[in-house]
């Protein structure tokens, strides 16, 4: 396990060690995909390279005074980050004088080198690129992690390793931003990034999204601390990461499943595997629940992607995807742990017909914990329901024949496509479902027909949701950010309400993204992508969550939830659009991570300001400790 901090945000400073010899400065891609350091030779001085740029700024000015694609309007200097990770990592300058271009073009950047990117404007298959000299072709995107530093007048970007762009004015700096964010826009949207279009996606009730840099942060402010008990958590911007334990886990995990009593669990291709917790984290007791065909104790399905505990922990709901690779599954399995047998196995049905789901959970943060919990909710591409296991004639059903159906408790079936991807239930039960086109809707407990307020999407599909116990904040996983919700708003009465309880009104608050540096998204890889992000876990009024934690690759990444909330943070100063939060630890481990999930809050010890996290590897499960002290140096 090891923890990363950044090196790429650095200043570029123009010393003699960023220039590259004659021989040096053309960097092959190659060497970009190894991230390797070229050998070093003789450089130039570096007021001599400087007097030299001038000399070819001034001449170019005067031969080229209106051509839009001439170097003098969009000059820059093209930097490369090398050595990856390694002590020997630095940035070296790639090309000491070039020009950028935003073009139109249908074709897939990097076939060849020939003129391929003539500008048209005919075609949703058209789209917006970046081409800065003859070594960066990109298309505009999120996958390119753009990073700003005001500051320095740079950005950092991905594409096909890590470079980063310095400008030689602030204006120059600001209209590359300008027309980066509208070429995303509209590769987004299909729109142009027109004002009218901007609110026609995003509707006017969200101008804080349009113009972030005119949004309302009062609630932000506001709810910063814990308001309940009217103390903030601390924030330790050098926590340190201790790794506990770490044991083998039979292979082929799945899932993993916390328990906020005495036991937690994994479900691999043999069965479920009981873990024991203790306050710095979770030890194997060597008990398997085996999935064994001829007792009848799992379906002819495949092995379980999702497991769900109720009744005080002494059952789970095992569900098993129809096919290889989808999640709807047309039923589930009723685990008794105490007695380590599948008692039962249930149908989903509605109106005589078999339907299927994509996702299940408890009805409440908490519910787990009750005793008598007999219902639980579900999710599928366009329908948001409520299952009861209760049989209406109180007869206890036997293994074998058919399955029973479960009972539709409440729900609706929405008869257009809304492409329901994930869900969560708040602590009084309010439901956030996350969509393929982006948005976030929020139900009250009293109704999911109709969402109280719907959030737009950014562009990104959510992959997965979660929610504070309290509902105030919404964390929606997409594959290359998160992104944070604020739920609170002001009503006409002057009360404060979450937008699960009524319409948001106006003036709802701009949300934050939570990203990779460019650097550290390139060392996840290409084809990794944001998984599983969740808060904390507390199931208690008055307790706020303190940290967020998401996978992608071997990373699990972990933000400090206050430092996040801070509009004073340093992360957002000179920062254009939404506001995105950089800082944050990771952990790395040898295998790509299944995922990642903080122990309930009464695993928290008095000396960590947080309960530890459980890591899950096909192979492997750790548990981690954040050390309340400050490290030193």
């Amino acid at each position: 396990m090891g923890t990363s901090l950044s090196r790429e945000g650095e200043d570029l400073s123009d010393s003699e060690s960023d220039y590259l010899s004659e021989e040096e400065e053309e960097v092959h891609y190659d060497a970009i995909e190894r991230q390797e350091t070229p050998q070093s030779t003789s450089s130039t001085s570096s007021r001599k390279a400087l007097e030299e740029i001038d000399t070819k700024l001034k001449f170019l000015k005067l031969k080229y005074p209106n051509s839009q694609h001439a170097l003098t309007n969009r000059p820059v200097k093209l930097y490369l980050h090398i050595g990856g990770n390694t002590p020997a990592a630095k940035w070296v300058v790639s090309d000491k004088l070039t020009s950028y271009n935003f073009v139109k073009t249908c074709k897939i950047e990097g076939n060849d080198d020939s003129d391929q990117e003539e500008d048209s404007h005919g075609g949703d298959s058209y789209f917006w690129i970046v081409i800065v000299g003859s070594k960066v072709r990109a298309r505009v995107s999120t996958e390119m992690q753009l990073k700003m530093f005001g500051d320095q007048r740079r950005v950092d970007f991905v594409n096909n390793g890590v470079w980063a762009l310095k400008f030689f004015t602030d204006e120059e700096y600001r209209k590359f931003l300008t027309q980066f964010q509208d070429c995303l826009f509209e590769n987004v949207y299909g729109l142009e990034a027109t004002e009218e279009n901007k609110i026609k996606v995003y509707g006017k009730e969200f101008i804080g999204w349009v113009k972030p840099e005119i949004a309302d942060d009062t609630m932000w402010e506001d709810a910063e601390g814990d308001t309940a008990s009217g103390k903030s958590t601390p924030v330790r911007v050098n926590q340190d990461l201790i790794e506990e334990f770490e044991e083998a886990a039979n292979g082929g995990v799945q899932s993993l499943t916390l328990g906020a009593l005495n036991n937690s669990f994994l479900v691999n291709d043999l069965g479920v595997q009981v873990y024991r917790n203790y306050r710095k984290g979770i030890h194997g007791k060597g008990i398997c629940v085996k999935f064994d065909d001829r007792s009848g104790t799992i379906s002819e399905q495949s092995t379980p992607k999702k497991a769900m505990l109720m009744r005080a922990e002494t059952n789970m709901m095992l569900m098993s995807p129809l096919k290889e690779g989808k999640p709807h599954s047309t039923g589930i399995q009723q685990l008794d742990i105490e007695t380590g047998k599948i008692v039962t196995g249930w149908k989903f049905g509605k109106d005589g017909t078999e339907i299927t789901m994509r996702d299940i959970t408890n009805d409440t943060k908490g519910s787990q914990l009750d005793p008598s919990e007999s219902t639980f909710l579900g999710l599928d591409d366009n329908r948001l329901c409520q299952w009861d296991i209760r049989d209406k004639k109180g007869i206890v059903q036997s293994i074998g024949g058919e399955s029973p159906v479960l009972h539709w408790s409440q729900g609706h079936q929405f008869s257009r496509g809304t492409n329901f991807q994930c869900f969560a239930s708040t602590g009084d039960g309010s439901i956030v479902v996350g969509s393929l086109d982006g948005k976030i809707r929020l139900y009250s407990r009293t109704s999911m027909r109709q969402a109280k307020t719907a959030f737009p999407g950014l562009g990104s599909p959510i992959t997965h949701v979660d929610v504070t116990y309290d509902g105030k904040w919404v964390l929606g996983t997409t594959d290359t950010y998160l992104v944070l919700i604020c739920t609170l708003f002001t009503d006409k009465d002057g009360k404060t309400k979450t937008g699960f309880s009524g319409r948001m009104g106006n003036k709802i608050p701009a949300p934050r993204l939570l990203k990779l540096t460019p650097l550290d998204s390139h060392l996840a890889g290409v084809n990794n992508k944001f998984h599983g992000g969740h808060f904390s876990w507390v199931t208690e009024n008055g307790k706020q969550e303190r940290h967020l934690v998401a996978t992608v690759g071997k990373f699990s990444v972990i933000w400090d939830f206050q430092q996040v909330k801070n509009s004073a943070h340093e992360c957002y100063r000179n920062q254009r659009g939404l506001k995105s939060c950089y800082c944050y630890k990771i952990v790395l481990k040898d295998d790509s991570i299944v995922e990642s999930r903080f122990m309930h809050d009464n695993y928290a010890v008095s000396d960590s300001p947080e309960a530890p996290l459980v890591v899950a590897t096909p192979m492997k499960v750790s548990s981690i400790s954040l050390s309340g002290k400050r490290s030193q140096g």
